[in-house]
């Protein structure tokens, strides 16, 4: 008796391990999840374009440029929801006076494709080189990285010859991540899209600020501070009590535009 309970135990966990690695992406990515809409409504001098990839797909994006500003930040958005949610963030990197281009992920916003770390990456490429083809170098171009995309701002930063790096509630790594979330899981080994941020980060030689809340019920506050920490090149912090998609407030404004003026 005691033998075939531990049998149907072990084959219960098999089928768990099965079902997760096959579908562990729909506990990564969330496009439908609206949890951060607002009432305010994005600048009138916002354009609507698709920025195509390498892979031919077209992503929905929000681009503001103004030839008289001299900064322009690519922005990166999290693992839910759409350019929508962003609103008030786009709003207020203009309202400093910087050009920005916000692309939206495959499969979210309505865009073709499926969600992985390589998929992403490549968005991410398109993204930088939209901004190349309107004649704005990388040595030119800040990567803001929210949540999600912040591994993505790393992947790019690692590769490419960036003017600055935002970081906002950054992880060390999804595995880490993961292992909060599905403790029971041996998330090392059946995870698909690792970005692997904390092994990267000491490779980043641009500039970079990290914002991240201490009361971060997503990703937690030491994973920001590890990143912090192992960070080789010029860093700048904006810590303070807030949760994981960060208020806007005076303080992390002027945190954002002390960064960028300085570089």
């Amino acid at each position: 008796m005691k033998l075939y309970l531990l049998s149907g135990i072990i084959l219960l966990y098999l089928l768990i391990l099965v079902f997760f690695y096959f579908y562990q992406r729909t506990f990564l990515y969330f496009p439908e999840l609206n949890n951060y809409l607002t009432k305010e409504t994005i600048n009138e001098e916002n354009q609507q374009l698709t920025v195509k990839t390498s892979d031919d797909i077209s992503l929905k994006s929000y681009y503001y440029s103004n030839k008289n500003n001299t900064h322009t930040i690519l922005f990166l958005h999290g693992n839910a929801g759409t350019l929508e949610n962003r609103i008030y963030k786009l709003n207020a990197i203009k309202s400093l006076g910087f050009n920005y281009l916000a692309i939206s992920w495959r499969g979210f916003s309505g865009n073709q494709g499926e969600p992985s770390e390589f998929g992403l990456t490549q968005d991410a490429i398109a993204g930088l080189n939209f901004l190349n083809k309107s004649g704005i170098r990388d040595e030119d171009i800040y990567v803001y990285g929210e949540s999600l995309g912040t591994g993505v701002a790393i992947n790019l930063s690692i590769s490419r010859n960036l003017k600055g790096l935002i970081l906002e509630s950054p992880y060390t790594s999804i595995a880490e991540v993961g292992k909060i979330k599905f403790p029971f899981l041996p998330v090392n080994l059946i995870l698909k899209d690792k970005y692997d941020s904390i092994s990267k980060i000491d490779k980043v030689n641009c500039p970079v600020l990290v914002l991240h809340g201490f009361s971060d019920t997503i990703v937690p506050f030491y994973m920001g501070e590890e990143i912090f920490n192992n960070i080789k090149s010029k860093k700048y912090s904006y810590f303070v009590e807030d949760n994981h998609m960060m208020d806007f407030s005076r303080g992390l404004i002027k945190s954002l535009q002390e960064f960028i003026q300085k570089h």
